[in-house]
Formats: C-alpha cells, sequence, structure tokens
C-alpha cells in the first residue's frame, strides 16, 4: 500500500514538473485585452523609453545591435512615454526628429548630452542649438517643432502609455499582446531573449 502511494505521488510531482516546464515562459506579462497593430502582416515590437532615464540608457547600445538583426517580418517602434512635463518635452524632440528625418543622427546623442554631459535640453531654445548642431536648419526645426504634426503625434503619445499599462521603462510590447521590462525579465539581456522567443510564437500564428 505504501509503495503504490509513493509511486502515485511520484507520478503526480514528475506531471506537475512536466506541466511547469510547458507552461509559459517567465519574463513577461499578457496584456488583456491585446491591443491592435499597424500592420498585421508584421510582429509589431514597440520600445517604450525616456532619454532621462538611466536604464534606458543602458540599454540602448543591447537594443541598437539586436535591432539590426531582426527579421523582414517584425517592425521595430520607439515610442517615447510621458509621465511628466520634461519626458513630454524630450518626447516632442524625437517626435520631431522623427518628423524631420534625423532620429539616426540625433538619438544616440540625445542620450548622451543628458545622461552624461547633464544637458538639459528642454527649452525650444534649447533644442533649436542641439539640432541645429546635428545639421538641421533651425527654423525647418522650429516650424516642425510647432507643427500640428508633432503636435498630434504628442496627445497620441500621452495617451498610449496608458493603454498598454507601462508604469516604468524600458518596456517592450510585443505584438499588441505582451510586455516584459527589466523586473520581469530579470536583465536587459533576457529581455531581449524573452522578445526572441515572442517573436518566434507570433511569427508561426501569422
Amino acid at each position: 500500500m505504501f509503495k503504490k502511494v509513493t509511486k502515485t505521488i511520484l507520478l503526480i510531482l514528475l506531471f506537475s514538473f512536466t506541466t511547469l516546464l510547458k507552461a509559459e515562459p517567465v519574463g513577461y506579462e499578457t496584456l488583456s485585452p491585446a491591443q491592435p497593430t499597424r500592420n498585421p502582416d508584421k510582429v509589431e515590437i514597440i520600445e517604450f523609453f525616456w532619454y532621462g532615464c538611466p536604464h534606458c540608457y543602458s540599454f540602448e547600445p543591447l537594443l541598437e545591435k539586436w535591432v539590426k538583426e531582426l527579421p523582414k517580418n517584425v517592425e521595430f517602434i520607439r515610442q517615447p512615454a510621458v509621465f511628466s512635463d520634461l519626458w513630454g518635452k524630450h518626447a516632442k524632440a524625437y517626435f520631431t526628429a522623427e518628423a524631420l528625418g534625423v532620429v539616426d543622427k540625433i538619438h544616440n546623442d540625445f542620450f548622451d548630452a543628458i545622461q552624461n554631459k547633464k544637458q538639459k535640453l528642454e527649452t525650444e531654445d534649447e533644442l533649436a542649438k542641439f539640432f541645429v548642431a546635428h545639421g538641421v536648419n533651425e527654423t525647418e526645426f522650429r516650424s516642425t517643432f510647432n507643427s500640428f504634426l508633432v503636435d498630434s503625434k504628442m496627445r497620441q503619445a500621452t495617451a498610449t502609455g496608458g493603454r498598454y499599462g507601462i508604469t516604468g521603462v524600458p518596456a517592450i510590447i510585443i505584438n499588441g499582446k505582451y510586455k516584459t521590462n527589466g523586473p520581469l525579465a530579470g536583465s536587459h539581456e533576457k529581455m531581449l531573449e524573452v522578445i526572441d522567443q515572442l517573436i518566434k510564437q507570433e511569427s508561426k500564428s501569422k
């Protein structure tokens, strides 16, 4: 009788262990409800960030290298988070760079200016000076900075973080269904591993 009970317990433990192995990997949360993506034919990856965030700054080199190796069916989107007036000013700078087509020119330097050079880059004049130093015409910068397009993107950005349940950065949304960040994954390197795994999963369902 004792042997039978022991065997039953062992079978239950083995089944439980096997079930855990098959369970969803740790390192992310499932969004409820799932959010629509821009292109249903692509696996959409959204990075929420802030230039004033040291964690975003340390994550950027890893992320930049990772983005260059993404498969063609993946669309990567940077999304500045807006949690305060200061965050909003930096987000507006990003959207201005995006509208001018100079994100690749200013993105890393903007991080460096704030994180290492301790520049504030908050006012329009400070930002104009920064953009001019990167080859942008000042009149064109000011026109774009105060444009309806950038203003519209700012209004959308204010609401977007809440829609995905973003409470901190850096945070990554995978195909409108999943969210990961440093605390969930354990490290920046683990974040990318989690994202890669979910990209493969979502690619199979396309």
